[in-house]
């Protein structure tokens, strides 16, 4: 079964995502990358909107998370993901490493996108979990190279990834 209401979800909410971390890169990039990471969010946020906007339009659209079970289970991720990745990024902090929180949040987001490939029967969450672990763990090899802050690659990168994931959000509601 197609799930329309999920499709639009996804734009809204990657979209929404792939704009809070183009907005992360800004902490020190490259001067010459503000203007282009400026670009993307602002291309994050339409996309984020468009799904907004198709997913109240389609509010009473049949969903995966109308499944008591399902919804129990998606939250149950969410709430992990959030413990881990703000216990993680406290001691991070408390450790003087704040410097790799945005990968550590990367790397965390990416894992919990294995838990809800179950919940969404969307094989594609495991890609992006891929992608976005293979970010985090990028970001701490590429960064220091550039001299640039762990936060504009892991920025660019989450940023990038979700975008592509919302934008095939957007392509899925459009082939149903």
């Amino acid at each position: 079964m197609e799930y329309v209401r999920d499709y639009t979800m996804y734009a809204a909410i990657f979209g929404m995502f792939s704009f809070v971390w183009f907005g992360w890169a800004q902490e020190k990039p490259r001067a010459s990358w503000r203007v282009y990471i400026g670009l993307a969010s602002a291309a994050a946020l339409l996309v984020c909107l468009t799904g907004i906007y198709l997913s109240v339009k389609h509010w009473d659209a049949p969903s995966v998370l109308s499944d008591g079970t399902a919804f129990r289970n998606y939250l149950l991720t969410v709430y992990i993901e959030i413990f881990l990745a703000g216990a993680g990024a406290f001691v991070l902090h408390k450790l003087n490493r704040q410097n790799v929180v945005a990968p550590w949040i990367a790397f965390i987001v990416g894992i919990h996108f294995i838990g809800l490939k179950s919940v969404f029967d969307d094989p594609g969450l495991f890609l992006l979990a891929a992608l976005l672990v293979a970010v985090s763990i990028l970001s701490l090899i590429i960064a220091p190279k550039l001299q640039v802050a762990n936060s504009a690659i892991a920025g660019i990168g989450a940023g990038t990834v979700l975008f592509c994931f919302a934008v095939l959000g957007l392509i899925r509601y459009l082939s149903v």
